[in-house]
């Protein structure tokens, strides 16, 4: 399933859904269902599309005493933010602890509250965490993990300008998609306490849990980024990309040249081994080899030497006629 997250607007590139679809279809991955597949009847499968949906998941949340509205500005939370750092504070939590001073419906009266939302002002929604609550969740790769709640902070669900954050819609949808494993970046992995604790407020069984090493850049410490790819001389983008917006560009996989197999090839090797010596799979060769249990929970270094020889084997398994057809395209 293919399904476009976009409700944060903010960040919204025009050009990027379109691309994301056609490096897919360049990598031989054609979505079942979503953008690109079938509706199977989870439509509309563009986040921003399903906008009027979560405002009623909200709406549960706050009838079940499992979130309140707050009206702090930017401004108050930038200042009560100072006043932390000023006071030796490493960094302040809208929390158990701190929401009892902020506007808030916990803090003010029903009355004031309506009064507030009658009028238009603007609110958001935030989880009510408990206090001193221990919450536990198994991750595929990465086994037990355990997170005092006292040590999170009570994450905005729903903003002010009427779209969820990716915490409430991704819940919300993964439910409703019957979505079973969320896999993703380690990066993810301090949301996902959060995530279990919304599971449990709408009392839906939470997903299988697994979340990936990051890919490191390859002459150092630190996260592949694209701007390590320009510095070294490689594409980290499947196919070429341009945003007409800002002139930015990044070069892709296709356009120097590599095969569809070996890209793909190249990327399953990195954080996961088949737990034999075999190293060159087709795409269903991979999908039958593939065992999460088999995933490294070390970030593992991008090597594009490795990506050239992968390529270099495609390239060598070709019969006459494929290349040619290869050497007429270039």
């Amino acid at each position: 399933m293919l399904r476009i997250e976009d409700t944060d607007q903010t960040r919204f590139v025009a050009g990027a859904e379109k691309y994301i679809v056609e490096a897919l279809a360049w990598c031989g991955i054609s979505p079942d269902e979503g953008i690109g597949g079938e509706d199977r009847g989870n439509g509309p499968y563009r986040q921003s599309e399903r906008k009027p949906m979560y405002r009623e998941y909200a709406e549960r949340l706050l009838a079940a005493d499992k979130a309140y509205i707050a009206f702090d500005t930017a401004e108050e939370l930038d200042t009560m933010r100072q006043m932390a750092k000023d006071a030796g504070a490493a960094n302040w939590q809208y929390n158990y602890i701190t929401r009892g001073n902020m506007k808030n419906s916990l803090t003010l009266p029903k009355e004031e509250v309506d009064a507030k939302v009658a009028a238009g002002e603007p609110y958001v929604v935030r989880i009510k965490l408990p206090r001193d609550h221990e919450v536990r969740f198994e991750d595929t790769i990465r086994g037990w993990v355990s997170v005092n709640t006292n040590n999170m902070d009570d994450k905005v669900l729903f903003k002010a300008d009427g779209m969820p954050t990716y915490h409430l819609a991704n819940i919300v949808d993964d439910h409703l998609m019957e979505i079973t494993h969320v896999i993703r970046g380690e990066e993810w992995l301090p949301s996902a306490p959060l995530h279990v604790m919304l599971y449990e407020a709408f009392g839906w069984d939470c997903p299988t849990f697994a979340h990936l090493p990051l890919l490191l850049k390859p002459d150092g410490p630190g996260k592949l980024s694209k701007r390590d790819g320009d510095r070294l001389g490689f594409p980290v983008f499947p196919i070429d990309w341009k945003n007409d917006e800002t002139g930015e560009t990044a070069s892709g996989y296709r356009e120097f040249g590599f095969f569809p197999g070996a890209f793909i090839n190249m990327l399953a090797l990195l954080g996961w081994n088949p737990g034999t010596e075999q190293e060159i799979f087709d795409l269903q060769g991979l999908v039958d080899a593939f065992d999460l249990s088999k995933v490294s929970k070390s970030g593992a270094k991008f090597d594009f030497e490795k990506g050239k020889w992968f390529n270099q084997l495609y390239l060598r398994d070709l019969s006459e006629a494929e290349l040619a057809h290869e050497l007429k395209n270039v």
